[in-house]
């Protein structure tokens, strides 16, 4: 009886019936979904996929996804520490959009439109 708990065993002697297969997929999957609702998992889309990190334009607001064995294209850099988007629309995705780093590492305003 592998698969049913020990409760499910005792039900199934009772009524005289084993648990039926679609029960016990729709079980597992019920719990699937808790865990992952209470483990803290986003549904929200990554910003890059595994093993890549996110980098932004100097001076704009562009973006790209790097493979995590490259160093940063040129005219792109790391975000600073701390401060790195991982989904889309999370706090720092949006401030992003309207910030920059300069050529010395500062972050800086960037003008609507640029």
């Amino acid at each position: 009886m592998y698969g049913i708990s020990r409760i499910g065993r005792v039900a199934s002697a009772r009524s005289g019936r084993r648990p039926s297969r679609s029960a016990a997929v729709g079980l597992a999957l019920a719990a699937a979904t808790v865990a992952a609702l209470t483990t803290g998992c986003s549904m929200q889309d990554a910003i890059c996929g595994g093993g890549e990190y996110p980098v932004m334009t100097i001076g704009g607001t562009g973006s790209a996804c790097v493979p995590d064995d490259e160093d940063s294209p040129k005219g792109y850099v790391r975000y600073p520490k701390g401060k790195v988007p991982e989904h889309v629309d999370d706090k720092w995705d949006v401030y992003w959009r309207t910030h920059s780093v300069d050529k010395d590492g500062r972050i800086i305003e960037v003008p609507a439109g640029s």
